[in-house]
């Protein structure tokens, strides 16, 4: 059996979307990112296949604290007495205290929709949760595993190097690889989504992850990849095009619901072109899987525009 172990989470009741990551050395053990409290029990049954207990848990890590990755991190920690949460300095806070993060999700999504995405968002105890600062490192029985602070997505966020596998746990650093939507060659894209979109540190985050050496990828957005160089290059070139899209729309003569609406239409045109390349143009579910993901990195591209508006309009007065 190998050494990591992809657990599918089936999050929005469909597979191939969000991935957890088991790591097992020896008698210890990880996991990488929790998704939802929803996803908790197949990650335990993961455990269980790889002959351990809930007390072989050493650490849950979670990339940073977008409720896709960390919601079920309190409930994770319940089910594992003996493990520390190990997060990015600005996310610990959340995962002690996620009443921000749920108060701002619940707004956006509605109470039904997040009871029905998020489930139960409970909070960890704050001497069980250790903050990574950049470039630190732990061990799991023989393998060190290092943390790399990678903005870009998030502010919050990082990224896992494992040295045993040397690979890479990217979390969303490294673009979105959903497997049903592999077709002609590599379809990796950048997630956008509110609030953090910043073009010049994503694209210095992914050349950080390539720059590790690390042979592969453990997305969470989904599976794996050996195929850094073409992903990357990839990645820069749709941020370089999302960048625009952003500067663009930063016109002061357009309305906020007007830079809404040409984000919107921008980045349905960015990636339509992008599926009309790796033709998937005519695949359903392809479709449907981006679909999402197309309105969250609009919603991103506007928030940065007006995040400048605020900030010029602050400079002004």
């Amino acid at each position: 059996m190998s050494d990591i172990v992809t657990i599918d989470t089936h999050y929005t009741g469909r597979d191939g979307v969000a991935a957890c990551y088991l790591i097992v050395d020896g008698d210890e053990a990880a996991f990488v990112e929790t998704n939802t409290s929803a996803a908790v029990p197949a990650l335990l049954d993961a455990l269980a296949g790889a002959g351990l207990t809930p007390e072989a848990v050493k650490y849950v890590i979670i990339t940073h604290i977008h409720l896709d990755h960390a919601g079920g991190a309190g409930v994770l920690m319940d089910a594992c007495p003996n493990a520390t949460l190990l997060a990015h300095p600005k996310a610990a806070p959340h995962a002690v205290d996620p009443s921000r993060i749920v108060a701002g999700a619940t707004e956006v999504y509605g109470e039904e929709n997040f009871a029905a995405l998020y489930g139960e968002v409970r909070p960890v105890a704050e001497q069980r949760v250790r903050a990574l600062e950049d470039g630190a490192s732990v061990t799991l029985g023989g393998r060190t595993l290092t943390f790399l602070h990678t903005r870009g997505h998030a502010n919050h966020h990082f990224v896992v190097h494992d040295s045993a596998a040397n690979a890479v746990f990217s979390g969303d650093s490294f673009g979105i690889l959903y497997p049903g939507v592999q077709s002609n060659g590599v379809f990796a894209f950048p997630s956008t989504t509110p609030t953090d979109f910043d073009p010049d540190a994503a694209h210095a985050s992914v050349d950080r992850i390539v720059n590790t050496g690390a042979e592969r990828v453990y997305f969470t957005h989904f599976g794996s990849s050996t195929e850094l160089s073409t992903i990357a290059a990839q990645l820069h070139r749709l941020l370089d095009a999302q960048a625009a899209i952003v500067d663009d729309a930063d016109d002061d003569a357009l309305s906020e619901a007007e830079v809404d609406a040409r984000c919107l239409e921008q980045t349905r045109a960015l990636f339509e072109a992008e599926l009309v390349a790796h033709q998937l143009a005519d695949d359903a579910e392809a479709r449907a899987l981006v679909a999402f993901d197309v309105e969250l990195n609009a919603q991103g591209l506007a928030f940065a525009v007006k995040k400048r508006r605020f900030k010029r309009s602050r400079a002004a007065h």
